[in-house]
């Protein structure tokens, strides 16, 4: 790029970014974010191929499925790597990468909110984020020795819009064409990022397009539920949470006696049936019960959603659709398995064998994490304040499942809309994770868990990061009781500005 068009691009993301932060609203600058693509593709191109490149992506699906595509891209351009997979980007580990021998680092699904600590410590190396979460107010200059690609500098919702995954894609196909084939490991990576909702908005939906195109992908209409490919029907409905089917969700019994009075049999002959087993007419019949049953419910017809079906994966298994492979995926990482979640992206039929395992040890954690909860624990573990639900877990769950226990708190249709879930669960004597989400289907739009978790964190010198409804942090061990007795302040007075926001509209 000629030195002048480096001046005007730069200025432009920076005068880009300076709008997007003071909460004006911008229009997006799809081509922008393209030329922060190029950029990257170009100069990951024109890197030294007898140079190691240092790479670094998070531990949850999405960051799996971005760091898969770098892999892939890396390998078709013979280029040497090392790849580490973290739970979060703090000083720690950017310390750590100080003192490795590398020219060139590059991030994916990381990076956007410790450029500050980034370029601090690895000011002399040169580095490339590829992230879509929000950056770094602070500093948004680039050069050719930090180039930094994000959708929100380019005043695109990365929280909705396109993820890590996506954005790894986009530069891993600007590299090369070939890497048109990884389309569908990007729409892996959105939904394990929760960013379908009955479909896509404008860059994950041309990410879509393209695996649809390369056969990658196939789009079907069906009901939405989880596990349709590995469970029986009665177990998938029994375990529906969205939808949720009032007496049916949370009861084996119910769910088979609601689909005996629907007269289909939940058996044949030899074995429990899967939804992929009902006829047609069956298929009807359960849409049209389910519905019925939820005449309750504020939209008792919203049962129905896309499916996204792998083509190259076996049918009966857990990765034929993109749901239940970033759902291994995430297992993988939670359960420190990372090497495993990579091979299972670029397609090791090995791998894929150990990741189920791996997903059934995921689950069982899941279940006695959510047995612990349920025993009653002591009242100094369980704390209960108006609009907030905190939970000291200390030692008794796994630091890296406490986003998902608390992701199926909040969809438990135990407590009310809005309410805050703070899970807390120790890394070591030094470091504790700690989760927030909100409980509910539909939070509201004006609830940031980001600004909630950031405040808290800050006061304790944590690192926060995390997207709108699903956020986190790291705090030090040392300071958890100030931190409960923070968020014990703070949740109430954030939950009862919400519900004044509601009142008034």
């Amino acid at each position: 790029m000629p030195e002048a068009a480096h001046r005007c691009l730069s200025v432009l993301f920076i005068s880009t970014f300076t709008f997007w932060r003071k909460g004006v609203l911008m229009k997006a600058d799809y081509e922008g974010f393209f030329e922060l693509v190029k950029r990257a593709a170009s100069a990951i191109k024109s890197l030294d191929r007898s140079k190691q490149v240092r790479l670094v992506s998070h531990l949850d699906a999405d960051g799996l499925s971005a760091a898969s595509i770098m892999v892939r891209a890396l390998n078709r351009e013979n280029m040497r790597y090392s790849l580490s997979i973290v739970q979060q980007l703090n000083e720690e580990v950017i310390k750590g990468l100080e003192k490795e021998n590398f020219e060139t680092l590059i991030v994916t699904d990381l990076g956007s909110g410790q450029t500050i600590p980034l370029k601090q410590h690895l000011g002399d190396r040169r580095i490339i984020i590829i992230d879509h979460h929000i950056p770094q107010e602070e500093d948004n200059e680039q050069n050719e020795k930090f180039i930094h690609v994000n959708p929100h500098l380019a005043g695109i919702d990365g929280s909705k819009e396109v993820s890590g995954a996506g954005v790894a894609y986009f530069v891993a196909e600007a590299m090369d064409e070939k890497n048109r084939d990884l389309a569908h490991i990007a729409i892996v990576g959105a939904i394990g990022d929760v960013q379908e909702e009955d479909g896509f908005l404008e860059l994950n939906s041309r990410i879509l397009k393209t695996a649809v195109e390369q056969k990658k992908i196939e789009v079907r209409k069906g009901l939405r539920f989880f596990g349709a490919e590995t469970r029986p029907l009665h177990k998938v409905i029994e375990y529906s949470s969205d939808p949720y089917i009032p007496g049916v969700t949370g009861s084996e019994s119910g769910a088979i006696q609601f689909l005996q009075s629907l007269g289909i049999s939940p058996m044949n002959e030899k074995r429990w049936r899967k939804l992929n087993d009902l006829s047609e007419e069956e298929m009807k019949r359960l849409v049209a019960g389910i519905i019925m049953k939820r005449s309750g419910e504020a939209k008792p017809e919203d049962v129905l959603g896309n499916q996204y079906i792998l083509l190259d994966e076996k049918e009966g298994t857990h990765f034929r659709t993109a749901k239940e492979f970033a759902t291994v995926l995430n297992a993988c990482g939670r359960m420190n398995k990372t090497s495993i979640g990579i091979g299972v992206c670029l397609g090791d039929p090995k791998l894929k064998a150990k990741a189920t395992k791996v997903l059934e040890s995921y689950r069982k954690e899941i279940v006695n994490a959510l047995r612990w909860f349920e025993n009653s624990p002591p009242e100094d573990r369980i704390i209960r304040v108006p609009g907030a639900l905190i939970i000291n877990a200390e030692d008794e769950i796994l630091h890296t499942i406490a986003g998902t226990f608390a992701s199926i708190l909040a969809k438990s249709n135990n407590l009310e809309d809005n309410t805050f879930i703070l899970s807390i669960a120790r890394i070591d004597k030094h470091q504790t994770k700690v989760s927030l989400r909100i409980a509910g289907y539909k939070p509201r739009e004006d609830i940031d868990l980001r600004d909630v978790i950031k405040e808290l964190a800050d006061a304790v010198g944590g690192e926060a990061g995390g997207h709108q409804y699903a956020a986190g942090a790291l705090i030090p061990t040392s300071k958890v009781s100030e931190f409960i007795e923070a968020a014990k302040i703070v949740l109430p007075k954030r939950h009862a500005e919400e519900k004044i926001t509601l009142k008034s509209e």
